[in-house]
């Protein structure tokens, strides 16, 4: 591993609260994929943020960090160089925890290129 600045997740990159949450999913556009609902909706800020909710019935706790870990990376790599000022709010469906990386980026991908 190489020295040099951590590429954490910021706080400014995330949906906190609930209000947040509802407002991306009551005014934002809405996609579906085979493991993930997807809600979009300009923000105004500039930049990105992220949202994700996995139910019980993605898995237990372990699989349902490792699908939130999943889609955080994705977010980190794909989407904060995406089209800015926009807030997202990803559900996990059931499944989404044995996806790999490449699985989630192709999915993710694939729902944000439509028109």
């Amino acid at each position: 591993m190489t020295a040099g600045k951590p590429q954490a997740f910021p706080g400014s990159a995330r949906l906190k609260y609930s209000r947040e949450f509802n407002l991306v999913r009551k005014q934002g556009r809405f996609f579906k994929t085979p493991h993930f609902l997807v809600y979009q909706r300009l923000n105004g800020l500039g930049y990105n943020r992220l949202g994700i909710t996995a139910s019980r019935k993605v898995g237990n706790a372990p699989q349902r960090n490792r699908a939130k870990r999943l889609l955080r990376e994705v977010f980190r790599r794909y989407l904060k160089v995406a089209t800015p000022s926009l807030d997202f709010s990803i559900i996990a469906r059931r499944g989404a925890p044995a996806l790999r990386y490449s699985d989630v980026l192709q999915e993710i991908q694939a729902v944000l290129t439509r028109e």
